[in-house]
């Protein structure tokens, strides 16, 4: 899969089952090695933030890893911890 982060910012974001997360606001790049690791998601109003991993922001930290595909939304595969 390949894409321009430009046209990833603003997706909404939802896991397989069907649940939205929220909006892909942004990205977190490793500057050594210059990979893509996070996506910082916007969260949806009605999220459980408290379920995710998030920053000082209110962002969902998720990792670019669990990204399974990308249409009109960004599907992500994701359970809780």
């Amino acid at each position: 899969m390949k894409a321009f982060v430009t046209e990833l910012k603003g997706k909404t974001v939802m896991t397989k089952d069907g649940q939205i997360l929220g909006v892909l606001d942004n990205f977190m790049m490793n500057t050594r090695s210059g990979k893509l690791e996070t996506m910082l998601i916007a969260p949806a109003e009605n999220l459980e933030t408290r379920l995710f991993k998030g920053d000082q922001e209110g962002h969902v930290v998720l990792s670019i890893k669990t990204m399974r595909a990308v249409k009109d939304v960004v599907v992500v595969e994701y359970e809780h911890e």
